[in-house]
């Protein structure tokens, strides 16, 4: 019971937090949409907002992190993958009417030089996006050290966008972006795989 407690308190606030952001974000409110007791927040984080708040960064990187495993998949082709994953979050931004970006860098942007907990939370979060992306795209046959480059410009090229969508409540941005970052990733494969393609492409 203690548990499903903490866990509905955890989750109402990643999802506040990418809602509105960590600033605009109360522990009242937490505990409401939570349907928890207000005492229950320092009972299960005795740190207050903040540790929660770090809590709930680490719990939403995990869940968004998983929309990399399904589309870069062991053997799938990457520059399909990448046009996929981009195509995606342009879907969800549209479905959405433009509130369902990316949480992390909302929360990061607001507290990283205020709070050295959360932008650790942060980085970690990141960190382990870059690594599950350069790890697929390095199994797809791109140097590891390029595929790492490819990885944060890609991470760089989506929550860029996102701030442009959001603004001009355009995927346009997403969809450019998805294109650029597709193009890198085709112009990284090996040679040996790029002709592979083009001679399925010509058969």
């Amino acid at each position: 019971m203690a548990s499903a407690t903490r866990d509905r308190i955890v989750e109402a606030s990643s999802e506040l937090l990418r809602k509105q952001g960590y600033m605009a974000t109360g522990v009242k409110q937490i505990v409401a949409e939570a349907s928890a007791p207000f005492g229950s927040i320092y009972h299960f984080f005795p740190g207050g907002k903040e540790q929660l708040g770090e809590e709930a960064i680490r719990h939403s990187g995990a869940l968004y992190g998983q929309l990399l495993d399904l589309f870069f998949v062991p053997g799938a082709d990457p520059v399909a993958a990448t046009e996929s994953f981009f195509a995606g979050a342009a879907a969800t931004l549209r479905e959405s009417g433009y509130a369902d970006a990316c949480p992390i860098a909302t929360v990061a942007l607001e507290i990283s030089s205020s709070s050295e907990p959360m932008r650790r939370a942060c980085a970690e979060v990141f960190e382990s996006w870059i690594d599950a992306a350069a790890g697929s795209l390095a199994e797809a046959g791109i140097e590891p050290g390029r595929a790492r480059t490819l990885a944060i410009s890609m991470l760089c090229s989506l929550e860029g966008a996102f701030v442009l969508a959001r603004a001009l409540r355009s995927t346009e941005p997403v969809e450019v972006a998805g294109r650029t970052s597709a193009a890198a990733v085709r112009e990284a494969l090996p040679v040996r795989r790029a002709h592979h393609r083009a001679g399925r492409a010509r058969g």
